[in-house]
């Protein structure tokens, strides 16, 4: 799959269950009707599909899910990531076999390691395997803010693709597209500042929002390409208190809520996440309310 088609609007999956297990069906009706909303890209088994908590056989299943409904139409950016290389090297390996289309790979959690060890570490996974690898920089999760400037080294590995910036620092994207070239793939991760990263350099947002508005934001990333500002900056202010609203507690406790609320699953998570506060699921409803989706259903989509 070209490097052209990593772009636009990229869900980062919530993971269904019921009564603690997998719900495999309700996930597949997931992804099917993120596609038909206009999802330009998925991703399986992130922070936001709670892989902490997968076994490793939960978390190849999940994978392997997604791509069946995928069927090559949209890409499949697996989250592979963990703070043991080996372990990142080994479900990098299943997302390949299974047929992944990218591998997604957190910065290294807990144990802090230094630049060089970041650096040791995305090579150690390019070098063992074959997908096209997306650094996934989340200092506020991980503890660890690659640098640019080892961005930079690890671009110049063939298979380094990309970056999903989750640092909500607006002077990186121009900065990472004047160290690593225009060619490097620049993916936001943070929502509030989906629009703004477009501006500095970047590509696309990998988003929780896009759990619960697939296609508005979708078309807000339509609108920019096309180069409607207008369209884009409206669809932007409609969307900003959902996103304020969905970080109120840890994610993916507040996106789970309000899916549930759209019938898109039940809620619930595993610990060490509970259940969100009264006072965030006000704000949760409120906000679904003001952008507009609580009508959205999934009901009438059918997998081909």
């Amino acid at each position: 799959m070209s490097k052209m088609q990593f772009h636009s609007s990229i869900t980062a999956l919530i993971t269904p269950f019921a009564n603690g297990k997998l719900d495999e069906k309700r996930f597949q009706d997931f992804v099917a009707w993120q596609m038909a909303q206009g999802t330009n890209g998925l991703v399986p088994c992130g922070t936001t599909g709670e892989s902490p908590t997968l076994s490793h056989d939960e978390h190849q299943r999940v994978v392997e899910l997604c791509i069946e409904v995928a069927k090559g139409k949209i890409p499949v950016i697996a989250g592979c990531g963990s703070n043991s290389t080996a372990e990142a090297i080994s479900l990098t390996k299943h997302a390949e076999k299974d047929g992944a289309d990218a591998a997604l790979h957190v910065t290294p959690y807990y144990n802090k390691p230094t630049q060089e060890g970041l650096y040791q570490h995305f090579k150690a996974i390019h070098d063992a395997t074959g997908l096209p690898i997306f650094i996934y920089n989340i200092p506020g999760r991980s503890v660890v803010n690659m640098s640019v400037e080892t961005q930079a080294r690890l671009a110049e590995l063939p298979r380094i693709v990309g970056v999903k910036d989750a640092t909500a620092d607006l002077t990186r994207p121009a900065k990472t597209k004047a160290t690593c070239g225009a060619d490097f793939i620049q993916l936001s991760g943070e929502d509030a500042t989906a629009l703004p990263f477009l501006a500095q350099g970047g590509v696309g947002c990998i988003s929780v929002t896009s759990n619960i508005a697939p296609a508005l934001c979708a078309q807000m990333q339509a609108a920019w390409a096309k180069g409607d500002l207008k369209t884009a900056e409206k669809i932007n202010e409609q969307l900003m208190p959902l996103h304020e609203a969905l970080f109120t507690e840890t994610s993916p406790g507040p996106v789970k809520y309000a899916a549930s609320l759209l019938g898109l699953c039940r809620y619930e998570l595993r610990l060490p996440l509970v259940p969100i506060a009264k006072a965030s699921e006000k704000a949760v409803e409120e906000a679904l309310q003001k952008a507009g989706v609580l009508g959205a259903s999934i009901t009438s989509v059918k997998r081909a």
